[in-house]
């Protein structure tokens, strides 16, 4: 059952993936009618924009993120336990160790960040540290070691910049429409219905559903790389009811006051504790721990 999880999670995520390419190749296509009536001007700027942004964003993400959320660095004489469990955990995993950084905030919480394992950081709350037992320690900082593990670090960087991106290209052509660049046609585009109601899809697509697809696919990968977390925290250690505790502890917490709300689909639960909606960045509590119980 574990083993088929997993499995079934790495296709899904092969799905998100493919649809992002698609949604970005499509509002660039769409932009690049709008701008100069041919679809390779804006694929070929989405792709670019795409390709440099990440370059940038990639080059540091652990200390900006660990910056943003007030984050602490600290070493094995500062807190020996919590050390260790990284370090087993990590072993297990076949990573390298990450850097460890604590949060103060009473609120029980962690996420993990960074390009790839070899420059990776896990980050725990002081709640976290102040309520859990070691087997519930366990079973968090095997769920973070796994996001390291998975590359969902990486994943969630690529996702954030092709929405990032999607969300520029989208801004530039409302403002391009606005001042008056998509009233530009030539007397065969006026008596042409077909090209004026072209022009009118790609200016909804680019301008609403592009956006908010992209969104939608963001929140799906967040949502179906936190199962795969949690089915390969069960595969470190053995042990599903030490994470069931943990997240039955967290989802019953406050909400975070040191976190930042662009990180929060980092956290192994949501920071803000907000759910029911389609851009929830993680599944149902519920739903994860009665898929733990299974395993």
């Amino acid at each position: 059952m574990l083993y088929q999880q997993i499995a079934r999670n790495k296709r899904k995520t092969v799905v998100v993936m493919a649809a992002f390419v698609i949604i970005l190749t499509l509002v660039g296509a769409g932009f690049g009618y709008l701008l100069s009536d041919t679809p390779w001007t804006g694929i070929f700027i989405a792709l670019i924009g795409s390709l440099i942004y990440l370059l940038l964003v990639m080059r540091d993400p652990a200390n900006m993120v660990m910056s943003l959320n007030h984050a602490q660095e600290i070493h094995e004489q500062d807190n020996p336990q919590l050390w260790h469990i990284v370090q087993d955990m990590a072993m297990v995993g076949r990573v390298p160790m990450p850097r460890v950084f604590i949060i103060n905030d009473p609120s029980p919480n962690a996420f993990a960040t960074g390009r790839d394992p070899d420059h990776s950081a896990v980050a725990v709350t002081q709640g976290l540290l102040d309520l859990m037992d070691r087997e519930e320690l366990e079973g968090v900082l095997g769920h973070e070691i796994s996001h390291i593990r998975n590359y969902d670090i990486r994943l969630s960087t690529i996702a954030v910049v092709l929405v990032g991106v999607i969300s520029f290209l989208s801004g530039i052509a409302s403002r391009f429409i606005w001042f008056g660049g998509g009233s530009r046609d030539d007397d065969d585009d006026n008596n042409n219905a077909f090209v004026m109601i072209f022009k009118i899809v790609a200016i909804v697509f680019v301008l609403i559903l592009g956006p908010l697809s992209a969104s939608l696919a963001q929140m799906a990968l967040s949502r179906n790389r936190e199962f795969l977390a949690d089915a390969s925290s069960v595969e470190l250690t053995r042990n599903p009811q030490g994470l069931i505790s943990a997240l039955t502890k967290i989802e019953g917490s406050q909400p975070m006051k040191q976190a930042d709300r662009s990180s929060s689909g980092m956290y192994i639960e949501n920071p803000f504790k907000h759910s029911g909606s389609l851009f929830d960045t993680h599944p149902p509590t519920s739903e994860r721990i009665k898929r733990l119980q299974q395993m």
